[in-house]
């Protein structure tokens, strides 16, 4: 693998943060499959106790 194959680091003016250019063979798109799967996984939680409900909407004071 050469240099010329990995990610660099770019430095983007203005912003706090830098950013890594695309890795080789990829692209920006989500694939189809990987979104009903995390949702489904999100959906089929049995671990629910009687305080679970009250735990969800609670938010910290500092929001």
């Amino acid at each position: 693998m050469s240099s010329s194959d990995r990610q660099r680091v770019e430095r983007v003016p203005g912003a706090r943060r830098a950013k890594l250019t695309p890795a080789p063979d990829t692209t920006a798109e989500p694939v189809a499959g990987d979104e009903p799967e995390e949702a489904a996984e999100e959906a089929s939680r049995t671990d629910t106790g009687p305080n679970d409900e009250r735990l969800r909407r609670d938010v910290p004071p500092h929001y």
